[in-house]
């Protein structure tokens, strides 16, 4: 992982951003794989028109699941929960096959790198997962 976005990957794990609890959190997932210990744990306030006015993550594990969740939550900030699910899509799109120009993953893009260690796409994805896990239940309980 050299060069800039290695260096972009290290600066999220080194400093985690939207780490504050939320405490009155709308949305709330956890994701966990036994089979490397890694840890997502989110949590999603939205405001009137259910836009996200709060993030928080919270990551367990390796640098890669620690800098996906910060990552993927610093683009949440004001978007609507489809939106949410647009970033979700081109996330995967990008780990799968590339995303030259993808601007709309911001810091995200950055973990290309790990589409050439495919063991490791499931670390970088593990929060993506949590964040689709708890967008499904909170539809799912408010109708």
């Amino acid at each position: 992982m050299d060069g800039l976005y290695g260096d972009l990957v290290m600066d999220h794990y080194r400093n985690p951003r939207n780490r504050s609890p939320i405490s009155d959190a709308d949305i709330e997932a956890e994701e966990f794989n036994p089979f490397c210990g890694d840890r997502a744990t989110l949590q999603l306030k939205l405001d009137g028109r259910g836009n996200i006015c709060g993030v928080s993550a919270q990551a367990e594990g390796c640098s890669i699941i620690q800098a996906a969740t910060s990552m993927l939550c610093d683009q949440l900030q004001g978007k609507s929960l489809d939106e949410v699910a647009e970033i979700g899509e081109r996330y995967r799109l990008a780990l799968r096959n590339g995303a030259e120009g993808e601007s709309e993953l911001g810091d995200l893009r950055a973990l290309q790198v790990v589409r050439q260690y495919p063991v490791r796409i499931k670390c970088a994805l593990l929060p993506l997962t949590a964040l689709e896990e708890g967008i499904k239940a909170y539809r799912e309980k408010t109708g």
